[in-house]
């Protein structure tokens, strides 16, 4: 099963966020032990960049990166993804582009915290809890 992963899944892990850290946990080691294909939108990198480098360092963002870089694939933001997302009736452009990029790889499903947020995606969302 191929399955992107939205940006607050994976802060929820990495900043240790209770009680959602432990279905992100899961859902992580699912994807190292090859139970799953986990892919993550190229702009949730960049987000995870920034936000680590802010509150850790830039080494620590580096490293952050540079695991999450051996864990998942990355689906593309390309000018496809954008024109499409301008298209879309969701109300967080930031969603809609990540819904674009998880169709330009085929995802079978988004799995995110915040599924009222991808009401229109003709893509399956599912909690974290729930894959």
């Amino acid at each position: 099963m191929r399955v992107l992963f939205d940006t607050n899944v994976v802060l929820d892990l990495l900043l240790d966020r209770k009680p959602f850290s432990l279905d992100a946990a899961r859902c992580f080691s699912r994807v190292e032990a090859g139970e799953i294909e986990g892919w993550l939108c190229g702009t949730t990198v960049t987000t995870l960049h920034y936000l680590i480098r802010k509150s850790v360092g830039a080494t620590r963002a580096r490293e952050g990166i540079s695991l999450l870089l051996s864990l998942f694939e990355i689906a593309p933001v390309n000018k496809t993804a954008l024109e499409r997302a301008l298209n879309l009736p969701f109300k967080d452009f930031e969603d809609a582009v990540l819904h674009e990029s998880a169709r330009l790889v085929n995802a079978d499903v988004i799995v995110t915290r915040n599924t009222a947020d991808f009401k229109h995606s003709n893509i399956p969302v599912r909690l974290p809890g729930k894959i």
